[in-house]
């Protein structure tokens, strides 16, 4: 099996080193994994003649290294067009995510993001996360238990078009972890995303600014203000049991299938009975 690994951390995280090590007895692995950080990026692409760097890392039997200055959807988008322009892979795999993926952070996610690329091309895709933002993260119970997930998975997947798995890992020890959920995609928002730029966060938060992406800080000109996004998340009260962010808290692994298609047929059908699906006579 020919598998493309990318992710949205960039091509020095813990989380895709974990992930390779983990998938290397499956097939033969390419990967193509963001030069710097890339979280919120969603299905962006570089467009707009942007000269995108490339760079073989390494490569062995089986295990090929590169990084790309872009988005994850960019990282796939080159190994389908570049890498393999003559057959596509038979499989993506995005991550692991340091933090989860789930609610509507799936909007906003990177690594789903190259997920989506994927499945645009027919290709089957797979996005791995763990709740856990530390960059040197405990990936042992994971380690573990994604295995015969991803086997069952991938023996078993959907062919229809637009489909992509989304598998979320919470941050527990394996005696603790309460099985697996097939959840549905929860609901929250952010209040007072925007506060005043503290220089000292990188220090609090153990990172560095690189390990974010951020490898300059922009020239501040006179009168401007600086802000970072953070904010509060709030619940919303139309989430049941199987949303995916209450299964991870309550310590179930949250597994669910997306689609490209966000068409609401249901809607569509209110817009017909409303009498909007008709011609016009010339």
């Amino acid at each position: 099996m020919k598998i493309l690994v990318t992710n949205d951390d960039g091509y020095k995280a813990q989380g895709l080193h974990t992930l390779v090590k983990l998938l290397k007895p499956y097939g033969e692995l390419t990967i193509i994994a963001p030069k710097y950080h890339q979280s919120g990026t969603s299905m962006a692409v570089n467009l707009g003649l942007k000269p995108i760097a490339v760079k073989q890392i390494s490569s062995e039997p089986g295990e090929t290294w590169y990084y790309l200055d872009g988005t994850p959807a960019s990282c796939v988008k080159f190994g389908i067009n570049r890498i393999f322009a003559e057959s596509h892979p038979d499989l993506v795999v995005s991550g692991i995510n340091h933090g989860s993926n789930c609610a509507s952070a799936v909007c906003y996610s990177g690594t789903l993001g190259a997920t989506r690329e994927a499945a645009l091309s027919d290709i089957p895709a797979i996005g791995v996360s763990l709740d856990d933002m530390n960059p040197v993260a405990d990936f042992s119970t994971l380690e573990k238990l994604f295995p015969p997930i991803f086997e069952k998975l991938v023996a078993n997947m959907g062919k229809r078009f637009g489909v992509y798995y989304n598998i979320n890992f919470p941050a527990l020890p394996e005696s603790e972890i309460k099985g697996v959920r097939v959840t549905r995609q929860g609901i929250v928002h952010w209040i007072k995303e925007f506060e005043p730029y503290d220089y000292s966060i990188f220090e609090k938060l153990g990172c560095t600014p690189a390990d974010m992406g951020i490898t300059a800080f922009p020239e501040i000109e006179e009168g401007e203000s600086v802000y970072v996004m953070k904010g509060t998340l709030i619940e919303d009260k139309r989430n049941t049991e199987d949303s995916d962010h209450i299964a991870l808290k309550q310590g179930y692994i949250s597994i669910e299938a997306h689609n490209l298609d966000s068409s609401d047929q249901d809607e569509n059908q209110h817009l017909k009975d409303l009498g909007f699906d008709k011609e016009f006579k010339a």
